[in-house]
């Protein structure tokens, strides 16, 4: 099955390996599919080592647009300063060569299905909530814990482009697990300087 994404986002990447593409000119080519798409083009490299510094700008770009959803806005927008960001060449290449094993996955996995969940009017909304809450997990400074949000922002971003009502909810599970896991981290985290001492008697 081919699906809308894996065709975009390989025509998208095919296109950024050429030039430097600023994030804006993407919105404009993505029009309304270009929350799910460009969110999608955003979190992949967070599956993959990447160059130092883009983070901080992928996360933020990410977040502001799934608030965005949140709230029920149909079209994109980022602020200028990041709209103007433009993806390196190197950064490009590097997924065009990695994301293949990704779509080759999704289009066995991913298909319209619980029509009832995925067209229903509040499942906008509450996509868009859950990818900004992953977004914020997704830029914490702990190391070797990206994957794990943006695996389950990439599966909320493709389940509401393809309508697939069913990986949404594993999208939503995904979710929880995230929340329960990060949460764990900072418990253990403000837990470290009290249980040290008691460690090292």
């Amino acid at each position: 099955m081919s699906l809308r994404f894996s065709q975009e986002i390989k025509l998208l990447l095919a296109k950024l390996a050429n030039r430097p593409i600023a994030i804006a000119e993407i919105l404009q080519e993505t029009a309304a599919r270009g929350f799910s798409l460009i969110i999608s083009l955003l979190v992949l490299p967070f599956l993959f080592p990447m160059p130092p510094g883009l983070a901080g700008v992928m996360g933020i770009s990410c977040f502001c647009l799934s608030i965005q959803m949140a709230l029920g806005r149909k079209s994109p927008w980022l602020p200028r300063r990041i709209a103007q960001f433009e993806f390196p060449r190197s950064l490009s290449q590097q997924l065009l060569k990695n994301v293949r094993r990704i779509i080759v996955w999704l289009e066995k996995i991913v298909r319209p299905r619980w029509s009832q969940l995925a067209t229903n009017p509040y499942t906008w909304k509450s996509n868009g909530f859950c990818i900004a809450w992953l977004s914020i997990l997704l830029m914490l400074p702990i190391p070797f814990t990206n994957p794990l949000p943006a695996m389950a922002i990439l599966l909320l971003a493709v389940a509401t482009l393809e309508a697939d009502g069913l990986l949404m909810f594993i999208g939503y599970l995904l979710t929880l697990f995230n929340t329960i896991f990060f949460g764990f981290i900072g418990y253990a985290l403000w837990q470290a300087p009290h249980l040290l001492p008691n460690f090292f008697k």
